[in-house]
């Protein structure tokens, strides 16, 4: 085998054709370690940040740009609230009142008025928020999971370090050992992990040694690093099926009023999948809620997501509050922009997209609780105070974690990249958010 193809083969064609021989060899469909930390890293990078540093990550992704003026950025002028009404909080900060229940957690989270962006397109955005870089056709940037995974390394080796909940999982140009594992749908835990009934544990065993062997002849003919990162695949897809932290994936575990609590549909239960996966050492967990795109019936629309947000934020972070694992966790609500203060009455009172300015919330990991941090002006139209890109708030995660959001990592064609993007951009800390 011509050693130069197998390295430039892309990477979703070895994947794929690795998950092919386990089901058809060892009658096992591993694709949810395919993509996985299969390998830790070396030591966290020197902290940027003194005292106690947050040790994982929920993410909790608005998809489709997230209306701030209707949910954290209330403004007074009627003409650009329309007919959403303010509410007081547990803070001295009022937000929409289509969120009652994160009202009552205000005192616990910091919300950023002061989000900016350059980028409207919602692909563009989302790469961006996810990637602190631009799309580029000639390579793909790691994900926040996957950087955080490389510098942190893995909490709990058995399972996968980072885990996506209707999300992007994809590690970029780091490689299958820091990407993440893909869930459809958080109440169906990681599905294809176990035997096949139909292979016998004998058998299975027997299939696995002559795998092991075909492995070692053919790392020994081609040492390189892309093909080490596969070199450990069957150990530990192995490793994960005998393991008992399995049960991490499976929220049905759960007593059903804790389930009630946060909800039901996919985005409710990712955030007590998430919770779950906390408790048993995932670094980084990532929950989708898309629908956000309100050109038509912004109002209706907003309503509904809100709600879902409402309820299912609020109670993770009580419940991560009540278990103690508030301080360690860093919770964050993003979005790729937010909405037009202009009301477009011709799309049923929708709303267009506005990168300009636009809203975060941050909660746990040692964050000050009960504080606004930047202002946008009095339509939500521009910044006008401390304003924060996407850099800015990865930079944040960083922070939070102690990583240094400064090392430099080299691609395989040997350009630098760094967490908080480039040079030009490098995102800075927001540090006095923290406690």
């Amino acid at each position: 085998m011509d050693q130069s193809k197998f390295l430039k083969a892309d990477e979703i064609g070895r994947r794929q054709f690795l998950a092919d021989a386990a089901l058809k060899y060892l009658g096992v469909t591993v694709v949810p370690m395919i993509g996985a930390s299969l390998t830790q890293s070396a030591a966290a990078q020197a902290h940027s940040r003194s005292g106690k540093t947050a040790e994982h990550v929920i993410f909790l992704n608005m998809d489709g740009g997230m209306s701030h003026i209707d949910t954290f950025d209330v403004k007074r002028k009627k003409e650009v609230q329309g007919p959403v009404e303010h509410i007081g909080t547990s803070a001295d900060y009022e937000i929409s009142e289509y969120l009652p229940e994160t009202a009552k957690v205000a005192d616990k989270m910091c919300v950023i008025n002061s989000m900016t962006s350059k980028q409207g397109a919602h692909r563009q955005g989302q790469y961006l928020l996810h990637r602190s870089y631009a799309p580029r056709g000639t390579i793909q940037h790691p994900s926040m999971g996957s950087w955080v995974v490389r510098m942190k390394g893995r909490k709990n080796t058995t399972l996968p370090g980072f885990v996506s909940v209707g999300g992007d999982a994809s590690p970029g140009f780091f490689g299958a050992e820091f990407g993440g594992v893909p869930l459809g749908r958080a109440d169906e835990g990681l599905k294809n992990s176990t035997m096949a009934h139909s292979v016998e544990a004998g058998d299975f065993h027997k299939r696995l040694a002559i795998a092991d062997a075909l492995n070692k002849e053919f790392n020994s003919r081609y040492r390189t690093p892309q093909v080490k990162a596969y070199e450990s695949l069957y150990e530990e897809a192995v490793k994960l099926m005998k393991s008992k932290d399995l049960k991490a994936f499976d929220i049905n575990e759960e007593p059903r009023s804790v389930r009630n609590k946060y909800g039901s549909g996919n985005f409710a239960q990712g955030c007590l999948l998430a919770r779950r996966l906390v408790e048993a050492g995932v670094r980084f967990t990532e929950v989708r809620l898309n629908g956000w795109d309100t050109h038509y019936n912004n109002f209706d629309n907003v309503g509904r997501k809100a709600k879902v947000l409402d309820k299912g934020f609020s109670a993770l972070v009580n419940d991560l509050d009540q278990r103690g694992l508030l301080e360690k966790t860093l919770v964050v609500i993003g979005t790729e922009f937010g909405r037009t203060p202009e009301i477009v009455e011709a799309h049923s009172m929708g709303r267009d997209h506005h990168p300009a300015a636009f809203s975060c919330v941050l909660a746990g990991g040692g964050i000050k609780g009960g504080m606004r941090y930047g202002k946008s002006d009095r339509d939500g139209n521009r910044v006008a105070s401390n304003p924060v890109t996407m850099q800015d708030l990865n930079a944040t995660m960083a922070y939070a974690l102690g990583i240094d959001h400064k090392q430099i990592v080299s691609s395989p064609s040997g350009r630098p990249f760094r967490m908080a993007g480039a040079d030009a951009e490098l995102g800075s800390p927001v540090t006095d958010i923290f406690a």
